[in-house]
């Protein structure tokens, strides 16, 4: 018999044995960093320049001279804050107040550059009915982002019923010449403010206290 049959080996030799390794898992994304609140600043800026605005147009202050502290008020704060508090807004998905910060912010923008530009230049006799068309517009807008309002808080709702009327009241005062209308738009400014700034303040101090202190209906 062959030796060499003898010296052959029993049995295969084993496979090489294939590590398993298991992926190890993904880390987890980091949290999105939390954005503040920008209604509190938005309603402020609306307020403040709303509040002196109405002091001219209820006859308070009838210096018709100092009406020209308005518009810086109306460009930087009432117009640039404002209209970013609105940029914000649509950062957290809230429509409402992307649309009311973004197109009120230019609303005071607009109205910065109307006065100090387009006033100057109109014709004295018909300019009252180029300001007129100017409210009416801005009184219809106002009008359907109250409907929209009536989901919201009451504070929120006599913000925005008030403001329609003041801007029906101006409107009107500009278009029928009437000075008792306009003074009667510049008193629903001044409670428009006076709202706006009541709700900036409560959802600035409930945010900052974490729990209802102001209440807002």
């Amino acid at each position: 018999m062959s030796s060499a049959l003898l010296d052959a080996p029993t049995a295969a030799a084993a496979a090489p044995s294939v590590p398993t390794t298991v992926p190890a898992a993904a880390p987890a994304a980091p949290a999105a960093p939390k954005l503040a609140n920008p209604g509190p600043l938005g309603l402020a800026a609306f307020a403040l320049t709303t509040f002196v605005l109405s002091m001219f147009n209820s006859g308070l202050v009838s210096n018709a001279a100092l009406s020209a502290v308005v518009l810086p008020l109306a460009l930087f704060y009432g117009g640039l804050a404002q209209f970013v508090a609105g940029l914000f807004e649509f950062r957290r998905g809230n429509t409402f107040a992307t649309t009311a910060f973004l197109s009120y912010g230019a609303f005071w923008m607009s109205f910065a550059a109307y006065v100090k530009f387009v006033v100057p230049g109109l014709p004295a006799a018909d300019a009252h009915l180029a300001t007129g068309l100017y409210l009416i517009a801005w009184f219809v807008f106002t009008l359907y982002m109250t409907v929209a309002a009536m989901k919201l808080d009451l504070a929120h709702k006599v913000v925005f019923v008030s403001l329609s009327l003041t801007f029906l009241f101006l409107a009107l005062g500009d278009l029928a010449e009437s000075t008792g209308l306009a003074h009667t738009g510049g008193f629903l400014g001044l409670l428009c403010a006076a709202a706006a700034w009541y709700t900036s303040f409560g959802v600035l101090t409930n945010e900052t206290w974490g729990r209802k202190v102001i209440p807002l209906g």
